[in-house]
């Protein structure tokens, strides 16, 4: 075990500034040409007490300026919705809300995961960024500086393709545990109805 998570540090290196540069400007001109994406998902939830991860595959759909909703359809059926700063939860036809207006730490996550989906998480004043190249992949990690947000997520690791989309969103947790989802299938800025963030 530990021959293979060395050998997968090592294959991660140190991106030079005029690269993490240039790759910020991508991104970033990419997000903010961004309007929507849709996308299949596949989810990893991985728990250091079990021996395999968590397998979860589903769709994605996202509306400008933060409009998410992640549907799952394996292993079962299963939506979660944010929309006008509240979360609503589908399961299998049992439907639930929550009011994410008066937690500021559920507001905050909210925001940051609409802009991971976009990719625009740049911002030094909340976050240590170091930027990677992984197997020919763009790799930044965006660790939070506010101690109280830290005590959810610890970092967020975002892959990039070569148009400066994102392919990999990873978030950590302080335990360790991770939440890693790989997207695939990507359009982006095509018409999406209001009827698919229905609730």
């Amino acid at each position: 075990m530990f021959f293979l998570m060395a050998t997968s540090v090592g294959a991660q290196t140190k991106m030079d500034p005029a690269r993490a540069t240039e790759l910020r400007s991508k991104v970033k001109a990419q997000s903010g040409s961004t309007r929507t994406i849709t996308s299949d998902f596949t989810q990893y939830k991985h728990l250091d007490f079990l021996s395999s991860d968590i397998e979860s595959k589903g769709k994605l759909a996202f509306k400008a300026p933060d409009q998410i909703k992640w549907e799952y359809t394996v292993p079962f059926a299963y939506s979660v919705l944010f929309k006008n700063q509240k979360l609503y939860i589908n399961d299998g036809g049992n439907k639930s809300s929550m009011d994410l207006g008066g937690s500021t730490i559920f507001m905050q996550l909210n925001r940051l995961i609409a802009a991971s989906i976009r990719g625009d998480m740049f911002d030094e004043a909340a976050f240590d960024i170091d930027y990677y190249t992984l197997e020919g992949h763009d790799l930044v990690h965006f660790m939070p500086k506010d101690e109280q947000f830290a005590e959810f997520i610890k970092a967020f690791h975002i892959r990039f393709g070569t148009a400066g989309e994102v392919d990999m969103l990873k978030m950590i947790e302080p335990s360790g545990d991770y939440t890693q989802i790989i997207f695939s299938n990507r359009s982006q800025n095509q018409p999406l109805s209001d009827a698919i963030f229905a609730h």
